[in-house]
């Protein structure tokens, strides 16, 4: 097993089942728009880059102007009905028991408040150091500065700090850096897409990583 001293954690896809419900929030704000639906297969390939990003993308180039709009009805929309289908993927609460004694962080490119709120209602919030959301530093994941300052300010060394996610982002974000990337296979990005990239390690239950780390 690899010995590490920081396990950083994406959220939505990882953690947590959130695709249905951010969905659902992104086609309530294009009907209150007047635009039509997406399936949720395609709202899924728009998550992993910020929220904006998410709702750029599912306005589509014709309704770029009204981003700001939307942007506010998906937003109060989301902060009633994040965690309408919400839960935690099986196994997370052992996986994360069994690691008690690591420094473990969230680190997403959701918004702080929602992370916060949702690792609060799920009870994942005492079992990590601290959440950092898209809004909470300059960078966002894959950006390596990011990881340069969660590095500086836990004091680890990179070949020590494991990212454990579903997202592209996660992966390039622990390449760029030299950390130690495991990709989940069973959340929101498609588990080809997260092969090619060719992570360190790969898992498609998170008990898992028990086994990977110590």
């Amino acid at each position: 097993m690899k010995p590490v001293d920081l396990m950083i954690f994406d959220l939505d896809g990882t953690l947590v089942t959130s695709g249905r419900d951010i969905s659902a929030s992104v086609n309530h704000a294009l009907a209150a728009l007047g635009l039509p639906a997406l399936e949720e297969t395609a709202v899924l390939e728009f998550i992993g880059d910020g929220v904006r990003r998410l709702i750029e993308r599912s306005l589509g180039p014709a309704s770029q102007d009204r981003c700001e709009e939307a942007l506010t009805i998906f937003s109060r929309h989301y902060d009633e009905h994040m965690l309408d289908t919400t839960v935690l993927y099986p196994g997370v609460a052992g996986m994360l028991r069994h690691f008690h004694a690591k420094k473990k962080i969230i680190l997403t490119n959701k918004r702080h408040r929602f992370a916060a709120a949702m690792c609060d209602a799920l009870q994942l919030t005492p079992f990590f150091d601290d959440i950092v959301g898209a809004d909470s530093t300059p960078y966002i994941k894959p950006d390596v500065r990011l990881a340069d300052m969660i590095i500086d300010q836990y004091h680890v060394h990179p070949d020590r700090t494991v990212v454990i996610g579903d997202g592209i982002n996660d992966i390039l974000l622990a390449k760029n850096a030299g950390l130690l990337s495991c990709a989940f296979l069973e959340g929101l990005t498609p588990r080809q897409t997260l092969l090619d990239l060719e992570p360190d390690y790969r898992c498609e239950h998170l008990s898992e990583i028990t086994g990977f780390f110590c």
